[in-house]
């Protein structure tokens, strides 16, 4: 599939991107060896294949959940311009 300009118009609109004239030409490429290594994927025999969750035998392996203390709420929270408890307070938007 060939991505012309018309194609790379719809793209940015649908993204609500604007690409500066001066990249066109090298998105337009870059999007073209995308489409292009898809269509190489979708030419893959996968009959009888299964599909893999993970790669590690048995599964992911997990590591035992501990909880540790943290001050990183106040921390983040000292950057709110307004905050109530423990939570970003904003102005209501939505009647």
């Amino acid at each position: 599939m060939q991505i012309d300009d018309a194609l790379l118009s719809k793209l940015e609109k649908l993204s609500s991107l604007k690409i500066n004239d001066d990249k066109r030409e090298e998105i337009k490429r870059q999007l073209s060896e995308i489409v292009s290594f898809v269509d190489v994927l979708n030419e893959l025999d996968l009959k009888g294949s299964e599909a893999v969750v993970s790669s590690i035998k048995g599964g992911t392996l997990l590591r035992e959940d501990s909880p540790i203390a943290s001050d990183v709420i106040d921390i983040i929270l000292k950057n709110a311009p307004s905050q109530e408890g423990h939570f970003f307070s904003v102005p209501k938007i939505i009647e």
